[in-house]
């Protein structure tokens, strides 16, 4: 009798591991809800660990619904990265960002957030912000209007499912700044500002570590973002002497909203 007990309740427990690793690989490839529902159980202890509710987009009433730079008269600046490509580059970026007690913004690409959806914890638990780049990374301005919509809308709601909320930001993606009409369906779907910057690292242009933080300090002033890139090796380079050199200066790296707060 204790041999057969002992067999059904390994059984058992193989069948019950089964279940939980079966529903974690459902809910994080899931894009839709009756699809990700079998999983909820497997996944509520991950989920108390994640932020309930992430901050949502604020309105700065002081600001242009297209906002560039923060306040020119404060020792701060914003680092603004892409985020997409390798997560292990991203976490080296990250990590080297706390080490300096430096906060970033991380504006991500829906279609990373499916593949990578543990960075989304990864970037709120460093207490940085986390916004949108879009779905599919795509030439957002050349869109028609259903199809722009729909990329905004895309990684809105993958943030959403992730967070608890859409994100703190957008930016568009494969431009500088976002069209007229872009600016419209992203203050549409909730976010009132569309974040921009002054500064172009141009690190994804790989010009090496020397170059991209030459490029940095050189332009960098009170309230100026920063535009960089996480998947790039010579960003995670370039990132101590840019750090180190904006500390000599007294210039802060903060958050997004933490530079306009």
């Amino acid at each position: 009798m204790d041999r057969v007990t002992t067999t059904d309740r390994r059984t058992a427990l193989r069948a019950g591991a089964g279940l939980v690793a079966g529903g974690a690989l459902a809910a994080g490839c899931a894009t839709t809800g009756p699809a990700a529902a079998p999983a909820a159980p497997a996944r509520a202890p991950a989920a108390k660990a994640t932020p309930l509710t992430a901050p949502a987009p604020r309105a700065f009433p002081r600001q242009p619904a297209q906002i560039t730079h923060g306040p020119r008269d404060r020792p701060r600046i914003a680092l603004t990265f892409h985020g997409q490509g390798d997560p292990k580059i991203a976490t080296a970026l990250l990590a080297e960002a706390e080490k300096h007690g430096a906060r970033v913004t991380v504006l991500a690409v829906g279609t990373w957030l499916d593949t990578h959806p543990e960075m989304a914890r990864r970037i709120l638990d460093g207490g940085h912000d986390l916004g949108n780049h879009t779905q599919r990374h795509i030439a957002v301005n050349a869109l028609s209007e259903a199809d722009a919509l729909a990329e905004i809308t895309g990684c809105a709601d993958r943030l959403k499912r992730l967070t608890g909320s859409i994100g703190t930001w957008f930016r568009p993606s494969r431009a500088p700044a976002a069209s007229s009409l872009v600016q419209r369906l992203a203050h549409r779907v909730g976010y009132p500002h569309v974040l921009s910057y002054d500064v172009d690292s141009l690190d994804f242009t790989e010009p090496g570590a020397p170059a991209v933080t030459r490029k940095v300090l050189a332009e960098v002033r009170d309230g100026s973002v920063v535009s960089m890139h996480f998947g790039y090796a010579g960003t995670v380079a370039a990132l101590p002497a840019v750090l180190q050199e904006l500390d000599r200066r007294g210039l802060r790296a903060v958050t997004t909203t933490e530079l306009l707060s």
